[in-house]
């Protein structure tokens, strides 16, 4: 696991393997930033020309290394790409991030490297460190060896504050299990499901002393969760509804976090097309996210309560998978006529946000790789966030800006609604397709608690990245709302105390 460290002085003992320089897109080439200035002096003053010649330009991602020179104390010099300065001619948290993000992936197999970047500021050393962290990230429980190079040792950061520990502590945590949730979207199906998802949280629950419940299929059956029951009866693996709650004795605010967990969705009767399977053991993205983002919050000690709830099933078809034209009694007593399996997701959600609402917290959010209409929308890097209280839905969307997620408010279309109508149960599952994304918020809507401010993260297109990999964001699950969430706390937390 690579460490995160900070330094005051360029050359160190020991030596690093690597410094890490930044570089500035000009307008007339790369330009080194001042906290690299050591660094130039050992290339003479010239970097800027050296790194020109070699075709760099500062943009975004790029990376390029030299040989350093005699008496650096190192092998290597990495120009990292910052893009152009911003208005106030510095870069954003945002740059850092991807900039230390490029590095760290680049730095696979080095011991220790001096990540010379602009930070001088807690905000800054903050952003450099939790991109470094979640770059060096790689998922590899099962390889057998010799395919990877180990993640980079150590990450020491250049700056000149003198307390920089809590800067580091909070990047740290939120790395760590931002990265978690990374390896939960990553586990293969036949090793991740309901059963062994709700043991993970029990065993990092009592690791940090989080409270866990956990309803096996009896107990959801003898509560009447007939979503989750619903889409979880084709599978031979049998859901579960996960409580794992944070309580601080000096909180004034109460959270609820909701997660959609198939842990994995063949569309069940209504059986995804050839092409859209293979990826869907990332359909519990949400439940993930939830689980990091609570787990973050206790181990940042918050002063706030949040209660996470995981709905967990496996989306499987089978002779006594639900069919389409069932209808399914939901917990709280609401009859749904299931139109398509596929449309499973909202299903498992609506009874945990019933659940989620009986504790009346003073907010609740869930979080869902819901639709591929918000992907079509929005693309592969924003999410869509829906509320019913504009206020709400903005202070979530700006929360998401603040932590370094792209975001996007959404509205719940009045005239959409009808297309949810049922002849024969009080809702439908599915609706109008144009809009679908909006649709299945409008679904939820139903089953959120009333006069409780509710946003809807649908992370379909962030959570799960199948490309190349760039700046922090790695090949796979992405982690996608975590830091939103933790936000998210944070504020409440915030306003509680002022």
């Amino acid at each position: 696991m690579t460490q995160v460290t900070v330094t005051t002085a360029l050359v160190t003992t020991p030596p690093a393997d690597v410094y890490v320089v930044g570089v500035a897109q000009g307008p007339e080439g790369p330009l080194p930033t001042p906290e690299a200035e050591a660094v130039a002096e050992a290339f003479d003053g010239t970097p800027a020309e050296t790194l020109d010649a070699l075709g760099m330009t500062g943009a975004t991602g790029e990376a390029v290394a030299v040989p350093a020179p005699k008496g650096l104390g190192a092998a290597l010099v990495l120009a990292v790409g910052l893009g152009e300065a911003d208005g106030t001619g510095g870069h954003g948290a945002e740059a850092l991030r991807r900039a230390a993000g490029v590095a760290a992936r680049t730095l696979a197999g080095r011991a220790r490297a001096v990540l010379a970047l602009p930070a001088g500021t807690a905000d800054a050393v903050e952003a450099v460190a939790l991109g470094g962290l979640l770059g060096a990230y790689a998922f590899t429980a099962y390889r057998t060896g010799g395919h990877d190079k180990p993640p980079v040792g150590e990450l020491s950061i250049l700056t000149g504050l003198t307390d920089a520990d809590a800067a580091v502590r909070r990047a740290t945590v939120v790395g760590q299990e931002l990265n978690r949730s990374r390896d939960l979207i990553n586990t293969p199906a036949n090793d991740l499901y309901p059963e062994t998802f709700a043991a993970t949280v029990r065993a990092v629950g009592a690791e940090h002393g989080l409270a866990v419940e956990v309803l096996d299929e009896k107990e959801l059956a003898e509560q009447s969760f007939g979503g989750i029951l619903g889409v979880g009866q084709g599978s031979v693996r049998p859901p579960r509804l996960v409580k794992i709650a944070h309580t601080h004795p000096e909180a004034r605010t109460d959270l609820a976090f909701v997660g959609k967990g198939i842990t994995y969705d063949s569309g069940g009767i209504s059986l995804k097309p050839v092409g859209f399977n293979e990826i869907m053991k990332r359909d519990m993205s949400g439940a993930a996210a939830v689980f990091a983002a609570v787990t973050a919050v206790a181990r940042l000690g918050l002063r706030v309560n949040v209660t996470g709830w995981l709905a967990l099933a496996e989306n499987m078809p089978s002779g006594s998978a639900v069919r389409p034209g069932d209808v399914l009694r939901m917990y709280g007593g609401k009859t749904v006529e299931v139109l398509n399996t596929d449309a499973e997701g909202r299903l498992v959600l609506a009874d945990a946000l019933v659940r989620a609402g009986e504790e009346e917290p003073d907010a609740v959010v869930d979080v869902a790789t819901l639709t591929g209409a918000m992907r079509l929308g929005l693309g592969n890097r924003v999410f869509g966030v829906m509320s019913t209280d504009d206020a709400f839905r903005e202070r979530v969307v700006d929360a998401a800006g603040r932590a370094g997620e792209q975001a996007w408010p959404m509205p719940l279309p009045a005239e959409l609604r009808e297309s949810l109508d049922s002849s024969v149960a009080d809702i439908a599952n599915q609706g109008e397709r144009m809009g679908g994304g909006l649709v299945a918020g409008l679904f939820l809507k139903e089953f959120a608690p009333d006069n409780i401010p509710w946003a809807h993260l649908d992370i379909a297109g962030p959570a799960f990245h199948e490309g190349t990999p760039y700046g922090y964001t790695p090949q796979g699950g992405t982690g996608s709302a975590v830091r939103t969430l933790v936000r998210v706390a944070e504020d409440a937390a915030d306003e509680a105390r002022s």
